[in-house]
């Protein structure tokens, strides 16, 4: 008996080490599968760092860029009940670079690092110009395969980076949010375990169809695009954007990457910022990549990314190079948009930068996402006839 109580407690003290030493890997699965719940979503969303590995974006030593403050804007009437459908967290206008509104809900604040999920997109399309104007890339039609040779036999091979910019891979990628079982959440779940992102894509093998002949939205091609850019500069996507990016910009604060146990960003949507930081961003992009009397990004870049080129459907909502725009989009419209309800507005032609995060556990349902732009043009246009007044 002796024996066999010396031989329980041996186990149970075995399974207490390893319940201890698998505890951050438990509590990040954790994380994972509550990340959206209802009573969560909108700390998670603040607190990304706590729920995941992180790593600070140097913000530089450049002083903080302003943003002065002009008269506020008379929203539309119902703009109140849109914020309280979409579970808005943040909403901030800019008009000629100056806020004419900014408003925090559900207990959030300006000081918040609010996550972006596919806005970050946008930011790592602004990174790729800058690194191919310097020369690191030497053309957007390279295979990916030249700065990421471990893609090679993977379903990437052949394909380039303009396909990549445009979600145009032919790679079969599952990006149903709402599906436990879908690639998308797996991949959620490889970052949650520790396992590699890299090695995620390059097991990819399955395709939909030929690269380049038709559009088709799979985050995995962000990552792969991320996998370039290490490959072409041999640093990381966090030290790159600071010096180049994010440096430039004079935040409020440091940004933060989610990333990979190896230290990878999750390129793709992981980066958090400040509502205001995501503001400079947008203004910089609006007045052609001039920031504070320096050119930050190549203006042609903004033109060639931010311009419908993708091989979208007929009557769809239109794609550029990590970019959005509307399927009737009038000159100078142009978004970054995230699941949840996260959105980098911007309407060149009126001057206007609308910055939205959100908790929206409903943002999938039918006419969530026209009603949301139909708001933002009413915004922009509202905040125009401010000016003119």
């Amino acid at each position: 008996m002796r024996i066999f109580l010396r031989i329980v407690g041996l186990f149970l003290l075995a399974v207490l080490v390893v319940g201890l030493w698998q505890r951050d890997t438990l509590s990040r699965l954790w994380a994972v599968n509550s990340l959206f719940a209802e009573d969560r979503i909108v700390q998670n969303f603040s607190n990304m760092d706590a729920l995941f590995w992180t790593s600070k974006i140097d913000r530089g030593d450049c002083p903080v860029a302003e943003l002065q403050t002009g008269p506020e804007m008379t929203l539309p009437e119902d703009t109140a009940r849109w914020i309280d459908a979409r579970a808005v967290t943040s909403l901030l206008v800019l008009s000629d670079g100056q806020i004419v509104h900014e408003s925090y809900h559900l207990g959030t604040g300006p000081d918040d690092l609010r996550i972006s999920w596919s806005v970050a997109k946008s930011f790592l399309s602004a990174l790729t110009g800058i690194l191919l104007e310097q020369g690191a890339i030497d053309s957007i039609d390279d295979p990916v395969t030249q700065y990421a040779p471990e893609l090679g036999g993977s379903a990437y091979d052949g394909v380039t980076v303009r396909n990549v910019l445009q979600m145009s891979s032919g790679v079969a990628f599952d990006e149903d949010y709402l599906d436990f079982w879908s690639d998308i959440n797996k991949m959620g779940r490889v970052l949650a375990l520790g396992g590699s992102m890299d090695g995620f894509a390059a097991g990819q093998q399955d395709r939909t169809g030929p690269a380049g002949e038709d559009w088709r939205y799979v985050s995995i091609d962000t990552h792969v695009l991320g996998m370039v850019l290490r490959g072409a500069t041999g640093r990381r996507v966090a030290d790159l954007m600071g010096e180049y990016l994010i440096g430039p910009l004079g935040l409020e604060a440091s940004p933060k990457f989610v990333t990979d146990s190896f230290g990878t960003a999750f390129v793709l949507g992981g980066l958090n910022l400040t509502t205001r930081d995501y503001a400079r961003f947008g203004q910089m992009v609006l007045q052609d990549g001039q920031w504070q009397g320096q050119q930050v990004v190549p203006a042609d870049w903004l033109t060639e990314s931010t311009t419908a080129s993708a091989p979208t459907a007929a009557g769809a909502e239109q794609y550029g190079y990590q970019w959005w725009m509307p399927r009737d989009a009038q000159e100078g419209e142009v978004y970054g948009r995230g699941v949840y309800g996260q959105y980098l507005y911007l309407d060149r032609a009126q001057g206007v930068v609308i910055v939205v995060t959100s908790a929206d556990r409903a943002f999938r349902e039918p006419g969530v996402h026209d009603g949301t732009i139909a708001m933002l043009r009413r915004i922009a246009q509202a905040t125009a006839e401010g000016d003119s007044q």
